[in-house]
This record gives structure tokens, C-alpha cells and sequence, in this order.
């Protein structure tokens, strides 16, 4: 037992009801999915509403860390204009460590291209496959995105379309 835990004992997550870790854990669950959300079909520097003021987000590789809220809707804002992408997110395994933080493991899928100018596009592989794991501080009774840390197995480049790639109206 860690000396937080021994001092404030209603704050161990073993103290909360079945409804509160349940609907505490589907409140982390349900920014994982937002975040790949907003990315894809939304604003993506809105992605940066999610995280908590003082926010992280770190690549383990690469040295890639980007923290607070403006400088994360910047980073996230700065996408390509043209960019088409669709993330899958899987085996989200969220466990919450106190009343008020957590921590999860998700695994995603990312398909992307640039230089999409509408319609659709025959399929493509993947270009990214790992996995997040995330911190979760419920501020002012609402759950956001403490830190990202995010973990490639596979990768590749971004592939960019021209004028001639072909697209399909099926």
C-alpha cells in the first residue's frame, strides 16, 4: 500500500462502488475513442480539450513529446489539411489506481493517406500498428487525458496521392 492510500483510504479504487468504477472506467474508455474521433472525422487540434491543462503526449521513440493544452492543439492542428485517416482502437484495458486517476492500453490500427481530395479509395494497409498507454486525472469531476505515451510495432510512410491515383464512386 502506497503512503496515499494509507493516508486517504476512500480514495483507493477498491473503496468506490461497482456504478463509480464503472462508470469511471467507461469515462476513460470513452476519451480513447474520442480522441481517435476528433482526429479523424473532427478538429484535431480539438484533441487537445481531452487532456488535462498540464497534458503529455510522447512518442517512446523519436523523441517526441509535446505537453500542455496549446502546445497540443497546435501539434494536433498542424496536420495536413488533405490528410484521410481512420484509426481502429482495440483491447482497451482501462484500471483505475485511485478515485481520481487511472491508466489504460489500447491498441490501434492506422490507415492513412494525404492528398485526398474526396471519394473513395481502394484499400490500403496499415500505416501504423501499436499501442497507447494512457493516464487518466479526473479534473474538476471530469475525466481527461493526464499523459499518451505511444508505442509503434509497425510503421511506415504516409503515402501521398497525386491527380492520377485512381478512386472509385462505387
Amino acid at each position: 500500500m502506497d503512503t496515499a492510500d494509507a493516508l486517504d483510504p476512500p480514495n483507493r479504487p477498491d473503496h468506490l462502488g461497482l456504478l463509480e468504477r464503472l462508470i469511471a472506467e467507461r469515462a476513460c474508455e470513452r476519451l480513447i475513442v474520442e480522441f481517435v474521433r476528433r482526429l479523424d472525422l473532427g478538429e484535431p487540434g480539438d484533441v487537445a480539450e481531452l487532456f488535462a491543462p498540464d497534458g503529455l503526449w510522447e512518442w517512446a521513440e523519436g523523441n517526441r513529446r509535446i505537453e500542455g493544452r496549446d502546445a497540443l492543439r497546435a501539434y494536433f492542428a498542424g496536420r495536413p489539411a488533405d490528410r484521410l485517416s481512420r484509426r481502429l482502437c482495440t483491447n482497451i484495458l482501462v484500471t483505475l489506481t485511485s478515485a481520481s486517476t487511472a491508466t489504460a492500453s489500447t491498441y490501434f490500427t492506422t490507415f492513412r493517406v494525404d492528398g485526398h481530395t474526396g471519394g473513395r479509395l481502394p484499400p490500403r494497409l496499415p500505416v501504423q500498428v501499436g499501442r497507447y498507454e494512457d493516464t487518466f486525472r479526473k479534473v474538476e469531476g471530469r475525466w481527461l487525458l493526464a499523459a499518451r505515451e505511444l508505442f509503434l510495432d509497425f510503421a511506415g510512410p504516409t503515402e501521398r496521392l497525386g491527380p492520377a491515383d485512381a478512386r472509385t464512386g462505387d
